[in-house]
Protein backbone atom coordinates (compact mmCIF):
# COMPACT_ATOMS: atom_id res chain seq x y z
CA UNK A 1 0.00 0.00 0.00
CA UNK A 2 2.82 2.16 0.98
CA UNK A 3 4.61 1.51 -2.31
CA UNK A 4 1.23 2.62 -4.01
CA UNK A 5 1.62 5.66 -1.95
CA UNK A 6 4.99 6.52 -3.08
CA UNK A 7 4.46 5.97 -6.62
CA UNK A 8 1.16 8.03 -7.04
CA UNK A 9 3.01 11.03 -5.35
CA UNK A 10 5.86 10.25 -7.53
CA UNK A 11 3.23 10.79 -10.75
CA UNK A 12 2.07 13.89 -9.02
CA UNK A 13 5.00 15.21 -8.84
CA UNK A 14 5.95 14.56 -12.32
CA UNK A 15 2.40 15.68 -14.05
CA UNK A 16 3.12 19.15 -11.74
CA UNK A 17 6.24 19.83 -12.95
CA UNK A 18 5.46 18.85 -16.40
CA UNK A 19 2.67 21.71 -15.68
CA UNK A 20 4.56 24.30 -14.64
CA UNK A 21 7.37 23.70 -17.23
CA UNK A 22 4.50 24.50 -19.64
CA UNK A 23 3.09 27.09 -18.33
CA UNK A 24 6.34 29.22 -17.80
CA UNK A 25 8.26 27.81 -20.75
CA UNK A 26 5.87 26.88 -23.65
CA UNK A 27 3.80 29.82 -25.10
CA UNK A 28 -0.31 28.82 -25.82
CA UNK A 29 -0.16 29.90 -28.86
CA UNK A 30 2.46 30.16 -31.37
CA UNK A 31 3.13 32.54 -34.36
CA UNK A 32 5.70 31.85 -37.21
CA UNK A 33 6.13 32.47 -41.49
CA UNK A 34 7.36 30.23 -44.24
CA UNK A 35 8.06 31.61 -47.20
CA UNK A 36 8.53 30.16 -51.01
CA UNK A 37 8.89 31.26 -54.63
CA UNK A 38 7.81 28.94 -57.84
CA UNK A 39 8.38 29.53 -61.22
CA UNK A 40 4.57 30.69 -62.77
CA UNK A 41 2.74 33.79 -63.00
CA UNK A 42 0.45 35.64 -59.59
CA UNK A 43 -2.47 34.97 -61.34
CA UNK A 44 -1.90 31.17 -62.35
CA UNK A 45 -0.90 30.81 -58.33
CA UNK A 46 -3.25 32.30 -57.05
CA UNK A 47 -6.26 30.43 -58.09
CA UNK A 48 -4.70 27.23 -57.14
CA UNK A 49 -5.71 28.96 -53.20
CA UNK A 50 -8.64 30.62 -53.62
CA UNK A 51 -10.38 27.82 -55.47
CA UNK A 52 -10.56 25.40 -52.68
CA UNK A 53 -11.26 22.52 -55.65
CA UNK A 54 -8.04 23.11 -56.80
CA UNK A 55 -6.42 23.78 -53.24
CA UNK A 56 -7.27 20.31 -51.89
CA UNK A 57 -5.76 18.68 -55.58
CA UNK A 58 -2.72 19.31 -54.56
CA UNK A 59 -2.48 20.61 -50.79
CA UNK A 60 -0.32 17.36 -49.35
CA UNK A 61 -2.54 17.46 -45.80
CA UNK A 62 -5.78 16.36 -48.43
CA UNK A 63 -4.27 15.17 -51.46
CA UNK A 64 -1.55 12.47 -49.23
CA UNK A 65 -5.11 10.87 -47.66
CA UNK A 66 -6.98 8.12 -49.83
CA UNK A 67 -9.62 8.29 -47.05
CA UNK A 68 -10.46 11.29 -46.21
CA UNK A 69 -14.09 12.63 -47.37
CA UNK A 70 -14.06 16.49 -48.75
CA UNK A 71 -17.50 18.41 -48.75
CA UNK A 72 -17.86 21.80 -51.08
CA UNK A 73 -19.92 24.93 -50.10
CA UNK A 74 -20.66 27.64 -52.10
CA UNK A 75 -19.48 29.99 -53.48
CA UNK A 76 -16.33 27.62 -54.30
CA UNK A 77 -14.31 30.13 -54.30
CA UNK A 78 -13.24 33.00 -52.87
CA UNK A 79 -14.24 35.01 -49.74
CA UNK A 80 -17.04 32.54 -47.82
CA UNK A 81 -16.00 29.44 -49.50
CA UNK A 82 -15.89 26.66 -47.20
CA UNK A 83 -14.72 23.01 -47.21
CA UNK A 84 -15.77 20.29 -44.43
CA UNK A 85 -13.80 16.57 -44.06
CA UNK A 86 -13.54 13.90 -42.66
CA UNK A 87 -10.61 10.95 -42.08
CA UNK A 88 -11.66 7.88 -40.46
CA UNK A 89 -8.61 6.00 -41.05
CA UNK A 90 -6.01 9.20 -39.50
CA UNK A 91 -8.99 9.43 -36.71
CA UNK A 92 -9.28 13.59 -37.87
CA UNK A 93 -11.94 15.82 -39.39
CA UNK A 94 -12.29 19.65 -39.33
CA UNK A 95 -13.28 22.61 -41.41
CA UNK A 96 -11.52 25.30 -43.45
CA UNK A 97 -13.07 28.93 -44.23
CA UNK A 98 -11.55 31.53 -46.88
CA UNK A 99 -12.71 34.46 -44.82
CA UNK A 100 -10.78 37.35 -46.48
CA UNK A 101 -9.82 37.88 -50.14
CA UNK A 102 -7.76 40.48 -52.10
CA UNK A 103 -7.36 39.10 -55.76
CA UNK A 104 -3.94 38.31 -56.76
CA UNK A 105 -2.44 39.48 -52.97
CA UNK A 106 -4.11 38.03 -49.82
CA UNK A 107 -5.97 35.61 -48.82
CA UNK A 108 -7.05 34.70 -45.01
CA UNK A 109 -7.82 30.81 -43.88
CA UNK A 110 -9.48 29.73 -40.38
CA UNK A 111 -8.64 26.41 -40.06
CA UNK A 112 -11.32 24.16 -37.15
CA UNK A 113 -9.06 21.03 -36.27
CA UNK A 114 -10.83 17.84 -34.42
CA UNK A 115 -13.86 20.04 -33.17
CA UNK A 116 -11.38 21.94 -31.46
CA UNK A 117 -13.28 25.41 -31.12
CA UNK A 118 -9.89 27.33 -31.65
CA UNK A 119 -9.18 27.81 -34.93
CA UNK A 120 -5.89 27.83 -36.65
CA UNK A 121 -5.32 31.66 -38.66
CA UNK A 122 -3.53 31.60 -41.95
CA UNK A 123 -2.64 34.59 -44.11
CA UNK A 124 -0.90 33.74 -47.53
CA UNK A 125 0.16 36.48 -48.98
CA UNK A 126 1.06 36.62 -53.01
CA UNK A 127 3.82 38.75 -54.80
CA UNK A 128 4.95 38.90 -58.09
CA UNK A 129 8.35 38.70 -58.45
CA UNK A 130 8.15 38.57 -62.24
CA UNK A 131 5.83 38.19 -65.05
CA UNK A 132 6.87 34.32 -64.10
CA UNK A 133 7.66 34.50 -60.15
CA UNK A 134 5.51 34.54 -57.83
CA UNK A 135 6.63 34.63 -53.92
CA UNK A 136 4.29 33.28 -51.68
CA UNK A 137 4.43 33.93 -47.79
CA UNK A 138 2.27 31.85 -44.84
CA UNK A 139 1.82 34.00 -41.72
CA UNK A 140 0.38 31.08 -39.57
CA UNK A 141 -0.87 31.59 -36.21
CA UNK A 142 -1.72 28.28 -34.04
CA UNK A 143 -4.74 28.00 -31.60
CA UNK A 144 -4.73 28.80 -27.93
CA UNK A 145 -3.68 25.30 -26.19
CA UNK A 146 -4.15 24.19 -22.60
CA UNK A 147 -1.34 23.42 -20.68
CA UNK A 148 -1.17 19.76 -20.71
CA UNK A 149 -1.75 20.33 -24.68
CA UNK A 150 0.77 22.60 -25.10
CA UNK A 151 4.01 20.18 -25.99
CA UNK A 152 1.87 20.27 -29.58
CA UNK A 153 3.70 24.00 -30.20
CA UNK A 154 7.07 21.99 -30.20
CA UNK A 155 6.42 20.54 -33.47
CA UNK A 156 3.19 22.37 -35.03
CA UNK A 157 6.20 24.51 -37.21
CA UNK A 158 7.75 21.74 -38.58
CA UNK A 159 4.53 19.88 -39.31
CA UNK A 160 3.10 23.10 -41.23
CA UNK A 161 6.94 23.55 -43.13
CA UNK A 162 6.81 19.39 -43.71
CA UNK A 163 3.05 19.74 -45.52
CA UNK A 164 4.40 23.17 -47.66
CA UNK A 165 7.58 21.68 -48.95
CA UNK A 166 5.71 18.74 -49.92
CA UNK A 167 2.55 20.81 -51.42
CA UNK A 168 4.58 23.10 -53.60
CA UNK A 169 5.97 20.17 -55.45
CA UNK A 170 2.62 18.84 -56.15
CA UNK A 171 1.59 22.16 -57.29
CA UNK A 172 4.65 22.94 -59.54
CA UNK A 173 3.60 19.52 -61.14
CA UNK A 174 -0.06 20.87 -61.73
CA UNK A 175 0.84 24.48 -62.81
CA UNK A 176 3.21 23.08 -65.06
CA UNK A 177 0.45 20.89 -66.73
CA UNK A 178 -1.62 23.67 -66.68
CA UNK A 179 0.95 26.01 -68.46
CA UNK A 180 1.58 23.36 -70.85
CA UNK A 181 -2.14 23.23 -72.22
CA UNK A 182 -2.34 26.96 -72.14
CA UNK A 183 0.82 27.30 -74.00
CA UNK A 184 -0.10 24.51 -76.51
CA UNK A 185 -3.10 25.89 -77.49
CA UNK A 186 -2.12 29.47 -77.44
CA UNK A 187 0.54 28.32 -80.45
CA UNK A 188 -1.26 26.18 -82.55
CA UNK A 189 -1.30 27.25 -86.31
CA UNK A 190 -2.79 24.33 -88.45
CA UNK A 191 -1.30 22.56 -91.51
CA UNK A 192 1.60 24.46 -91.33
CA UNK A 193 4.85 22.57 -90.79
CA UNK A 194 7.12 23.41 -88.00
CA UNK A 195 10.28 22.24 -86.40
CA UNK A 196 9.91 21.32 -82.54
CA UNK A 197 12.38 20.01 -79.76
CA UNK A 198 10.24 18.12 -77.86
CA UNK A 199 11.24 17.25 -74.38
CA UNK A 200 11.50 13.47 -72.44
CA UNK A 201 7.94 12.44 -71.13
CA UNK A 202 6.38 9.45 -69.09
CA UNK A 203 3.66 7.70 -70.29
CA UNK A 204 0.96 5.34 -69.12
CA UNK A 205 -1.04 3.66 -71.49
CA UNK A 206 -1.78 0.66 -73.67
CA UNK A 207 -0.35 -1.51 -76.42
CA UNK A 208 -3.15 -2.17 -79.15
CA UNK A 209 -3.42 -3.99 -82.21
CA UNK A 210 -6.30 -2.87 -84.44
CA UNK A 211 -8.08 -2.99 -87.99
CA UNK A 212 -7.54 -0.27 -90.10
CA UNK A 213 -10.50 -0.77 -91.82
CA UNK A 214 -12.62 2.17 -92.65
CA UNK A 215 -13.77 4.44 -89.28
CA UNK A 216 -12.77 0.63 -87.08
CA UNK A 217 -9.29 2.29 -86.12
CA UNK A 218 -10.63 5.48 -84.77
CA UNK A 219 -13.54 3.36 -83.04
CA UNK A 220 -11.09 1.83 -81.49
CA UNK A 221 -8.50 4.17 -80.37
CA UNK A 222 -11.65 6.46 -78.92
CA UNK A 223 -12.40 2.96 -76.94
CA UNK A 224 -9.04 2.33 -75.71
CA UNK A 225 -8.62 6.27 -74.54
CA UNK A 226 -11.51 5.80 -72.56
CA UNK A 227 -9.83 2.80 -71.05
CA UNK A 228 -6.60 4.55 -70.12
CA UNK A 229 -8.42 8.01 -69.05
CA UNK A 230 -10.60 5.99 -66.29
CA UNK A 231 -7.77 4.31 -64.81
CA UNK A 232 -5.83 7.46 -64.41
CA UNK A 233 -8.78 9.07 -62.85
CA UNK A 234 -10.20 6.59 -61.24
CA UNK A 235 -7.97 3.84 -59.92
CA UNK A 236 -5.02 6.18 -59.78
CA UNK A 237 -7.04 9.38 -58.47
CA UNK A 238 -5.57 11.87 -60.83
CA UNK A 239 -7.39 15.21 -61.66
CA UNK A 240 -7.40 16.15 -65.49
CA UNK A 241 -5.16 18.84 -64.13
CA UNK A 242 -2.44 16.43 -63.57
CA UNK A 243 -1.36 15.35 -66.22
CA UNK A 244 -0.70 16.55 -69.86
CA UNK A 245 -2.85 15.57 -73.50
CA UNK A 246 -3.30 11.85 -74.34
CA UNK A 247 -0.90 10.74 -76.97
CA UNK A 248 -1.04 7.85 -79.53
CA UNK A 249 2.20 6.08 -80.98
CA UNK A 250 2.64 4.62 -84.15
CA UNK A 251 4.99 3.92 -86.91
CA UNK A 252 5.18 6.71 -89.56
CA UNK A 253 3.77 4.80 -92.44
CA UNK A 254 1.35 2.54 -91.29
CA UNK A 255 -1.67 3.87 -92.26
CA UNK A 256 -1.04 2.27 -94.84
CA UNK A 257 -1.31 -1.35 -93.60
CA UNK A 258 -4.37 -3.37 -92.53
CA UNK A 259 -3.59 -3.19 -89.04
CA UNK A 260 -2.08 -0.78 -86.87
CA UNK A 261 -0.11 -1.33 -83.71
CA UNK A 262 0.01 1.51 -81.62
CA UNK A 263 0.78 2.67 -77.70
CA UNK A 264 -1.85 4.99 -76.90
CA UNK A 265 -0.98 6.97 -73.16
CA UNK A 266 -1.27 10.11 -71.06
CA UNK A 267 1.74 12.04 -69.31
CA UNK A 268 2.39 11.43 -66.19
CA UNK A 269 4.60 13.30 -63.48
CA UNK A 270 6.54 10.08 -61.68
CA UNK A 271 6.09 6.21 -61.73
CA UNK A 272 3.65 4.74 -59.64
CA UNK A 273 2.30 1.28 -58.95
CA UNK A 274 0.24 -0.30 -61.56
CA UNK A 275 -1.53 -3.04 -60.79
CA UNK A 276 -3.53 -3.55 -63.84
CA UNK A 277 -1.31 -5.69 -66.17
CA UNK A 278 -3.40 -4.00 -69.04
CA UNK A 279 -1.57 -0.79 -68.36
CA UNK A 280 2.28 0.43 -68.72
CA UNK A 281 5.27 3.31 -68.55
CA UNK A 282 6.70 4.48 -71.95
CA UNK A 283 9.37 6.75 -71.52
CA UNK A 284 9.84 8.86 -74.82
CA UNK A 285 12.98 10.47 -75.34
CA UNK A 286 14.31 14.21 -76.37
CA UNK A 287 13.93 14.22 -79.51
CA UNK A 288 13.51 16.95 -82.69
CA UNK A 289 10.09 16.71 -84.62
CA UNK A 290 8.69 17.91 -87.52
CA UNK A 291 5.23 18.83 -86.41
CA UNK A 292 1.51 19.84 -88.00
CA UNK A 293 -1.45 20.68 -86.11
CA UNK A 294 -4.33 19.06 -88.31
CA UNK A 295 -8.30 19.56 -87.00
CA UNK A 296 -10.80 17.36 -89.17
CA UNK A 297 -11.84 13.78 -89.32
CA UNK A 298 -9.14 11.44 -88.17
CA UNK A 299 -9.00 9.68 -91.67
CA UNK A 300 -8.14 13.10 -92.74
CA UNK A 301 -4.66 13.34 -90.83
CA UNK A 302 -2.84 10.59 -93.18
CA UNK A 303 -2.36 13.60 -95.64
CA UNK A 304 -0.66 15.67 -92.97
CA UNK A 305 1.46 12.52 -92.31
CA UNK A 306 2.56 12.59 -95.69
CA UNK A 307 3.79 15.68 -95.90
CA UNK A 308 5.77 15.26 -92.82
CA UNK A 309 7.32 12.50 -94.29
CA UNK A 310 8.36 14.25 -97.53
CA UNK A 311 9.35 16.98 -95.57
CA UNK A 312 12.29 14.68 -93.43
CA UNK A 313 13.03 12.65 -97.04
CA UNK A 314 13.38 16.16 -98.65
CA UNK A 315 15.82 16.94 -95.80
CA UNK A 316 17.61 13.90 -96.30
CA UNK A 317 16.53 12.81 -92.76
CA UNK A 318 15.94 9.83 -90.92
CA UNK A 319 12.76 9.38 -89.43
CA UNK A 320 11.22 7.52 -86.66
CA UNK A 321 7.43 7.49 -84.85
CA UNK A 322 4.58 9.40 -85.36
CA UNK A 323 2.86 11.13 -82.70
CA UNK A 324 -0.77 11.69 -82.33
CA UNK A 325 -1.36 14.38 -79.40
CA UNK A 326 -4.82 14.76 -78.96
CA UNK A 327 -5.38 18.19 -78.49
CA UNK A 328 -9.23 17.65 -77.75
CA UNK A 329 -10.23 14.26 -76.30
CA UNK A 330 -10.63 11.84 -79.07
CA UNK A 331 -15.00 11.15 -79.15
CA UNK A 332 -16.35 8.96 -81.38
CA UNK A 333 -18.29 10.93 -84.41
CA UNK A 334 -16.20 13.87 -83.75
CA UNK A 335 -13.49 15.59 -85.86
CA UNK A 336 -10.11 15.54 -84.42
CA UNK A 337 -7.54 18.17 -83.32
CA UNK A 338 -4.45 16.80 -82.77
CA UNK A 339 -0.57 17.76 -83.07
CA UNK A 340 1.15 14.99 -85.44
CA UNK A 341 5.23 14.93 -84.70
CA UNK A 342 7.29 12.89 -86.97
CA UNK A 343 10.87 12.44 -84.65
CA UNK A 344 13.60 13.47 -87.09
CA UNK A 345 17.56 12.70 -87.12
CA UNK A 346 20.62 12.65 -89.14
Amino acid sequence: MRFIKIIAVIILFLVGAYALSMYYFVDESKNFQIEKEIDYPVDKVFSQFNNLQNFTRWNNFFKNSQSIDIDYYTPYEGQGSAISYTDPKNDTDGEMFIRYENPNRTLRYQLFENKNENPTLVDVKFKALSAEKTKITWYVHTPKLSVLKRVKNFWSEDRFAENIDKSMVNLKNVLGNKVEKDNQMAAIKYDSLMVENEEEKLLLGINVSASNKKDALYKNIVMNYNKVYNYVTMDLGKKDDEFGYPMLITDADNYKDKEVSYFLGIPLSKKMGVTDNNFSFRSVNPTQNYVMYYKGTYAGRVKAIQQLIQKAKKDEMRFGDVQQTFIERPMEDQEVNVKLSLSVFK
